[in-house]
């Protein structure tokens, strides 16, 4: 009802209507207990005012044992209800299905660039299949900016130096408003976009550059992220020092998800922060049987090729043995903290 009167954006996506009721029952106990308070307020001052000329001494009171107890268990029942739903949708917000579509968003003063894992490029837009689920990482080429899509009732941040993701599956035809949510400058409220959703048979066509609404949308057809990144990894030398057999960084098929030993005893797990880390401040985390070798590519590529660089390292797949300082997970890899690959 709510939506019909326009008090509330539409329910696009399929967590929409899980964060609307949460969101409905928190409103609902704040009400039911404001009023309550505040009747019981303004309904005993009246019965038990001083009236003029009455003098009443107060008396002893004793107190309730019970309505101790009965104010203090009901709230903490209701609080909990609370917390262990809003634990259970923080929950679903933060797991990607396995099988959702990849996209890169970066954010920057004052646009969101997007890249497609099939090569396709926009601005301040998003294209998006219906009914498939899709995995968005974010990051920031300078400020804090966040990713904001009311219709799905999605909201992350793109913090600087560091991937965040969410994801969402629409589950209506249209387009929705994207904002950011976070101030980030002076034309911070320009900062906005949308996020298109098609049929699945639509957005393929429109993925392949085909009909109008491709042609309007940014860059058709264009280079794989994959491809990119295989690309500048040749370009940038990376090769050299992470072939199979070289004692100067290690191998990086399978290194992705592995668990890699540093030179100080500790481990620590090769997800994309490290990927990324490793290759703008490659000292940073040194890898157990590798010298400091590899150079610093900070300020050389941008976060979009840095993005690329790891996807090409994330489709490696697995190596023949692994290289020092890694435990193998699940296809197992050797381990890439120092580096002259990634970027």
């Amino acid at each position: 009802m709510l939506e019909r009167l326009g008090l509330m954006p539409p329910q696009a996506s399929t967590v929409a209507g899980q964060v609307d009721l949460l969101y409905a029952f928190l409103l609902l106990v704040s009400a039911f207990f404001s009023i309550l308070i505040a009747g019981a307020v303004i309904g005993l001052s009246i019965k038990y005012r001083r009236r003029p000329g009455e003098f009443v001494r107060t008396p002893h009171i004793h107190g309730s044992t019970a309505l101790e107890i009965a104010w203090s268990i009901i709230p903490f029942g209701i609080t909990m209800i609370m917390f262990f739903w809003g634990a259970h949708l923080f929950i679903t917000l933060k797991r990607p299905p396995d099988n959702a579509l990849q996209v890169n968003v970066v954010g920057r003063q004052w646009m969101w660039k997007v890249q497609h894992l099939e090569g396709r490029r926009e601005i301040n837009e998003l294209h998006v299949p219906l009914g498939r689920p899709v995995k968005v990482t974010l990051t920031s080429e300078d400020v804090i900016h966040s990713f904001y899509v009311p219709a799905f009732r999605i909201k992350q941040d793109a913090v600087p130096g560091r991937y965040t993701t969410t994801w969402f599956e629409a589950t209506k035809i249209g387009s929705y408003h994207l904002f950011c949510a976070e101030y980030c400058g002076t034309v911070h409220s320009g900062m906005i976009g949308q996020v298109v959703v098609m049929e699945p048979a639509a957005y393929q066509a429109w993925l392949a550059g085909d009909g109008a609404d491709g042609a309007t949308a940014g860059a058709a057809g264009g280079i794989s992220v994959t491809a990119t990144g295989e690309g500048l990894f040749g370009q940038l030398g990376c090769a050299t020092c992470h072939q199979a057999g070289s004692v100067l960084g290690p191998q990086l098929a399978g290194l992705p998800g592995t668990s890699v030993t540093l030179q100080d005893g500790s481990s620590i797990k090769a997800d994309d922060d490290y990927l990324r880390e490793s290759i703008l401040n490659p000292q940073a985390k040194l890898v157990k049987g590798f010298a400091p070798v590899m150079p610093t590519f900070k300020g050389q590529v941008s976060e979009e090729q840095l993005l690329a660089l790891i996807a090409y390292i994330k489709s490696l797949g697995s190596s023949a043995g692994g290289a020092p300082g890694t435990t193998p997970a699940g296809s197992g890899g050797p381990d890439a903290g120092q580096r002259k690959t990634d970027s």
